[in-house]
């Protein structure tokens, strides 16, 4: 079985917001436990602020300094972490594809459609990676998407069962083993990283920084040629702005060895 870790970044229904995202990471099941011990080896630097409990690695915090992040950790500190949890995703060890939906919200004339396009964007995506598993090498893999607690859970759950016996554009979602699944992030490194993913796409799009992006982008979800783990809702303009993105007068450092 494979499982799509997924949260979200940015406000949908925020009218002083721009973009939306939603997005996360297949991966195969067995390779979970390797990834979640690897995450909690980098969150353990922080124990010596945050105590037994450990901290929770969200990533707007962690940039910003705040819920503690400030005093927890040095601005180097802070970032050195955020660059080896990115860097997990290179390793042999596992096998991460990432699928993600940005939405221009100034795009979408029916703010409450966002959230439900979004979902549907990477939930049709990862069945067509998992159909994609099947006709390359004949392995029959079913998934399930596991989201952070949020407000939209009702309607997510909803819309997987829509996409599933209703389906859209004469497709339905055809591989997934359950409904989605919803746990606090505070519980699940997993959905941690997923957050991470997500917030350095949406500042790729927004304030136009590339060094997050860098590190996720070699991993988005393709089929042979073609990068299918990516779907924007973006205006032109600001496509041709992304030319301009860099890396703010701080690049990130190397790994951690």
């Amino acid at each position: 079985m494979y499982l799509l870790y997924a949260d979200e970044s940015g406000t949908a229904h925020d009218p002083n917001g721009t973009f939306f995202v939603l997005a996360g990471f297949s991966i195969f099941e067995r390779q979970t436990h390797w990834l979640d011990h690897k995450i909690e080896q980098i969150a353990s630097r922080f124990d010596d602020y945050f105590g037994e409990r450990g901290c929770e690695l969200h990533a707007s915090p962690m940039f910003s300094g705040s819920d503690g992040w400030r005093q927890a950790a040095s601005v180097p500190q802070r970032v050195q972490a955020v660059v080896d949890i990115l860097h997990l995703l290179h390793h042999p060890q596992t096998s991460v594809r990432i699928i993600a939906s940005v939405i221009e919200t100034s795009q979408i004339i029916d703010k409450s459609s966002i959230i439900p396009l979004a979902f549907q964007d990477i939930a049709f995506t990862f069945d067509r990676s998992l159909r994609n598993i099947y006709s390359k090498h004949h392995n029959a893999q079913r998934g399930m998407m596991i989201f952070d607690k949020s407000s939209s859970e009702r309607m997510i759950q909803d819309l997987s069962y829509a996409a599933k016996h209703i389906g859209r554009d004469d497709d339905k979602l055809r591989n997934f083993a359950e409904v989605p699944v919803f746990v606090d992030s505070k519980a699940s490194r997993l959905i941690q990283l997923a957050d991470m993913i997500a917030y350095w796409i949406y500042r790729y799009y927004t304030a136009k920084d590339v060094r997050g992006f860098q590190l996720i982008e070699p991993y988005i979800l393709r089929y042979g040629s073609e990068r299918i783990g990516l779907i924007e809702h973006i205006s032109e303009s600001s496509r041709q702005s992304l030319a301009q993105a860099d890396d703010k007068g701080y690049p990130f450092p190397s790994p951690t060895r």
